[in-house]
């Protein structure tokens, strides 16, 4: 039987311009012009100005793989991976410059925020016009109306123009139509990210239902490992332009993370205070203090944060907000009230903070919040995402404070 999906030997190339030299007066291109009439090509023009070069950039290279009917197959990576491109070579929207993507089915895709919609059309008249857009009849769209509305959850907004509509309830209301097509193949890109928790379960909730019940066919691209974990059995990693890893989802996650969030370096990251101390890099280490990669079923999490200081800070206090991948507050662990207060940070070092590991399986991030003079009011160094690490272990016993965000008991320690 043949794939739904065939993907062979699949490359686009963008031809980059670089600008040389600066500025051309208008006068001088129009003189050039009137000397060559016959020769107002762009390349020629380039020519005789002298002002650009171009560089071969390839966005997805020899990209080759199949997807079976009723896979849901999630594509991870980098920014700048290539995962986009590759999703607008599937739906047809960009034109592929090597190889070919076979498609055998109708295909509803949602890619960007708004696509498909007239901003000055109510939400009812684009449930039509996107859903003719995707492929459906008028008496399909009459058929599943109430259930899109319902879905989307936009009823009392229905009669608005959509250039009212938030981004969210643009994500909602393309969703809602796509998902409702019944299509062979549902394309996704992250444009669910922008919706809120709840309808992001809900989402999930319907794609796993189209395949698992439907039997239909979904390509997700997420930064949200956690979703691509509970809706994918498999998945690919892009890595500039190429697939760097294929196969079950849980493997191909646990070698993305170890690859890119081991210790992170912090030297470019965004951050905020008044910039007594510098965080140069965090990393997840073990009981012997070596460095590791995921959490694998150990009782304690062991951070290791490297600083530069600039002025002395007296009575320091560290504030570590734990999240999960889609950014939802999980715990909170704090040196205030501990003898961390009684320390005076003088010299460049590195900090140790220790919690129990009551976090289940899954995918973290950590802010951070280096406070000065036993006040919280005091913040000399802030960086939100400032680490992300993976949790792979075993069910725990989940204490009533992790439950309710409460205070996680933790250790501080200056090396």
């Amino acid at each position: 039987m043949n794939s739904i999906i065939e993907v062979k030997n699949l490359g686009k190339k963008y031809n980059i311009t670089h600008q040389q030299g600066g500025y051309v007066a208008l006068r001088d291109v129009l003189t050039n012009v009137f000397k060559n009439p016959f020769s107002f090509a762009k390349h020629k023009v380039k020519q005789i100005t002298g002002t650009e070069t171009k560089e071969e950039f390839w966005a997805v290279k020899n990209v080759n793989f199949t997807v079976e009917k009723g896979e849901a197959v999630g594509i991870i990576g980098a920014n700048g991976a290539g995962k986009s491109t590759l999703l607008k070579i599937l739906t047809g929207i960009t034109p592929p410059t090597t190889g070919e993507a076979i498609m055998r089915g109708k295909t509803a895709s949602l890619l960007e925020v708004g696509t498909g919609f007239h901003p000055e059309l109510t939400g009812r008249e684009n449930i039509f016009f996107n859903g003719a857009i995707l492929g459906m009849t008028k008496k399909e769209i009459i058929k599943k109306f109430d259930q899109i509305v319902d879905f989307a959850g936009v009823k009392k907004f229905l009669d608005t123009p959509v250039k009212h509509y938030s981004s969210g309830m643009n994500v909602r209301l393309a969703f809602a139509v796509a998902a409702h097509l019944e299509p062979d193949i549902l394309i996704i890109d992250e444009v669910l990210a922008v919706g809120d928790a709840d309808f992001q379960k809900k989402c999930l909730g319907k794609m796993d239902e189209i395949t698992k019940k439907d039997g239909r066919t979904i390509l997700f691209v997420s930064h949200n490992m956690e979703a691509i974990q509970n809706l994918c059995d498999r998945c690919l990693l892009l890595n500039r332009g190429k697939i760097k890893k294929h196969g079950p989802t849980n493997e191909v996650i646990d070698y993305y993370l170890s690859s890119t969030k081991n210790k992170q370096d912090l030297n470019n990251a965004k951050r905020s205070g008044s910039g007594e101390i510098k965080i140069k890099s965090i990393q997840l280490i073990d009981e012997n203090n070596k460095d590791i990669k995921s959490a694998n079923n150990l009782s304690n999490l062991r951070f290791l944060l490297t600083y530069n200081i600039f002025t002395p800070i007296n009575s320091p206090i560290i504030s570590v907000g734990i999240y999960n991948i889609s950014g939802n507050p999980i715990s909170y662990i704090s040196s205030f009230g501990t003898n961390f207060l009684n320390q005076i940070i003088k010299k460049d070092g590195q900090i140790l903070f220790e919690l129990p590991n009551y976090l289940s399986t899954g995918n973290y991030k950590l802010n951070i919040t280096i406070h000065t003079n036993n006040s919280f009011l005091n913040v000399s160094e802030h960086i939100s995402d400032a680490f992300n690490f993976n949790v792979s272990s075993k069910k725990h016993k989940i204490p009533y404070w992790v439950e309710n965000n409460i205070f996680l008991p933790s250790k501080f320690k200056i090396l």
